[in-house]
């Protein structure tokens, strides 16, 4: 929260959050990773199963004829197999649920995460959020998780293979340690380009899709072209990133393969002298060149999925950092509608990159049933005022009072719904006329009309298509500007609001819209409400009962609105 996290005294704050959310997270399910892993210990124990059985056919079955055996020993492996496949499946599954209820858990955090962080401009690409928890999720229910659970297990082959032979052994730990020095030095060369790749095709993407949201005036006035050449500066940088990291991750992969090939060719080899100088049985040698194939098999595969555990933990990192710096939400509801007393004490604002405050010691006071006017230049510092007495504001100093209490002691559900702002851009939801003005919730026909009424917007309502059915949203492209404001200040009204707010409400109105919201505002003030009205045209000066005046952040002048101007005369 912003300018309203300091609390009286003698009140207490809420708990810290933990440093690590996404760690606690996953630490919930610390018992059916400990399943997993008696699952993995049942699959490696029995992976042993195809050396035994070569063992048993090559030295008991050929040397003696028996068919019973053969039989026996065949049924037994068949048996084993089973129980290994269903182990290997049981895992899988598990890991499946483990991911499915990880992205449930941390889904509405990461949710409220983003819309937070927008608050905040210093923080970056929370839109990503949910491709990061993706990232998370694909990477536990894949195959490279599971290189993880099976590497401990390597020492246990390595053991077998040293009781079949010592120099087997001695072998097969020489390509282990060379697997896992090339999988660490995977991890060194191709770390740093994989995360540089991945920014310059994000600042690519963002830069995109910052652009289509005003495609309109760039088509206008022919921009496109231009435009054109820096995405493509941006793109081709991350191309060349891209490329970079491929080419250093291909080596890798390769070289891996060459050690795979030769571990195979060797073990065969170092096993057949084995046997030519009697110390082996030709069924060991098999055998060994089976087993030396799966002790190096999870080394093989975190080689292999190598860049989807630095993708992963590039999400891990990137996830934990938003769920960290997200501001604190409160739960704590409102014990009643408040009265809509609204005060605001030395609220000053800094932002990164700015030498003076965009805030600086502002007090103010709202009264029930008042009607203030905020005026001043652009830039002054109207806007970021509206936004930190509503608590969404960038982090400031100072505090925020509702009725005496912080404004960060409430929850935003419990508190917003007593709360009407209308921002100057207005963003229309994917939903009908009812759904947008009812703001996403369910719809109450009854205050629904109301609201419309009290915007003038009723008549206008009727006339389209599906009248209060009509979708907006993405279709919302009839609508013109002052009709988009005045859906957006019925939204603003609905529920008959203790609080409300309104920046630049008027700027896209005709005259019509005008005299519907003067109705409207002096309704307001009928009623009891607060309101607070920032404008910088001095036809609002007529609803105002008191007036506040800004410039470079700080109030010049404030008081009753006569008083006000009479002084500036």
């Amino acid at each position: 929260m912003s300018a309203s996290t300091a609390a009286p005294p003698d009140r207490a704050e809420p708990a810290a959050a933990p440093d690590n959310p996404l760690q606690s997270a996953v630490m919930r399910f610390r018992r059916e990773f400990m399943v997993v892993g008696v699952f993995s210990m049942v699959v490696n124990l029995l992976m042993v199963t195809p050396t035994l059985y070569l063992l048993q056919v090559y030295d008991r079955v050929l040397s003696s004829m028996n068919a019973l055996t053969l039989a026996v020993v065949s049924v037994i492996t068949l048996l084993l197999f089973a129980v290994m496949a269903f182990a290997e499946w049981a895992r899988s599954r598990l890991l499946v649920r483990v991911g499915v209820r990880l992205d449930q858990a941390l889904g509405e955090r990461v949710f409220r995460a983003s819309f937070l962080s927008y608050l905040n401009p210093a923080e970056t690409e929370p839109s990503r959020a949910f491709g990061h928890l993706i990232t998370l999720r694909q990477f536990m229910t894949g195959n490279g998780v599971f290189a993880f659970f099976d590497s401990p297990w390597v020492i246990f082959y390595l053991a077998v293979l040293w009781l079949l032979h010592p120099v087997l052994g001695i072998v097969a730990l020489c390509f282990a340690l060379v697997q896992t020095l090339a999988a660490w030095a995977g991890h060194r060369i191709s770390r740093q380009t994989v995360q540089v790749s991945t920014r310059a095709q994000a600042r690519t993407q963002s830069f995109l899709e910052g652009k289509l949201r005003n495609v309109e005036a760039l088509t206008a006035m022919g921009m496109v072209s231009a435009l054109f050449t820096r995405w493509q500066s941006l793109h081709h940088d991350g191309l060349l990133k891209a490329g970079e990291a491929q080419q250093r991750s291909g080596a890798v992969n390769a070289f891996s393969k060459f050690l795979r090939h030769t571990q195979q060719a060797m073990s065969l080899g170092v096993g057949a002298w084995l046997v030519v100088q009697g110390e082996l049985t030709p069924g060991a040698m098999i055998a060994a060149n089976v087993l030396m194939t799966r002790a190096l098999a999870p080394i093989d595969l975190l080689v292999f999925g190598w860049p989807g555990f630095i993708a992963s933990r590039e999400a891990w990192g990137r996830l934990a950092e938003l769920l960290r710096n997200a501001p604190p939400v409160s739960e704590r509801h409102l014990p009643e509608r408040p009265a809509g007393r609204l005060e605001a004490r030395a609220l000053t604002v800094r932002v990164p990159g700015r030498e003076r405050p965009v805030l600086e010691d502002v007090d103010l006071s709202l009264s029930p049933g008042s009607v203030t006017v905020v005026m001043g230049a652009s830039g002054s510092g109207k806007s970021t005022l509206a936004r930190c007495l509503l608590g969404i504001g960038p982090k400031a100093d100072g505090q925020v009072l509702l009725d005496g209490e912080p404004v960060s002691r409430w929850s935003r559900e419990s508190l917003g719904v007593h709360v009407g702002y209308l921002p100057q851009d207005i963003e229309l939801f994917d939903g009908t006329v009812a759904e947008n003005i009812a703001r996403m919730g369910p719809v109450d026909s009854e205050r629904v009309v109301a609201a419309a009424q009290a915007a003038g917007l009723h008549g206008m309502i009727l006339r389209l298509p599906k009248g209060y059915d009509t979708p907006l949203g993405s279709a919302a492209g009839f609508l013109s500007g002052g009709q988009r404001q005045r859906v957006g200040l019925a939204r603003a009204l609905y529920g008959n609001p203790a609080l409300v707010v309104l920046d630049e409400p008027n700027a896209n109105l005709d005259d019509e819209g005008e005299k519907a919201l003067q109705a409207a505002v002096a309704r307001l003030r009928a009623q009891g409400r607060t309101v607070l009205l920032i404008s910088h045209r001095q036809g609002v000066l007529s609803l105002a009962d008191r007036l506040l005046i800004l410039a470079h952040g700080r109030v010049v002048a404030s008081g009753p609105r006569d008083e006000v101007l009479a002084g500036m005369r």
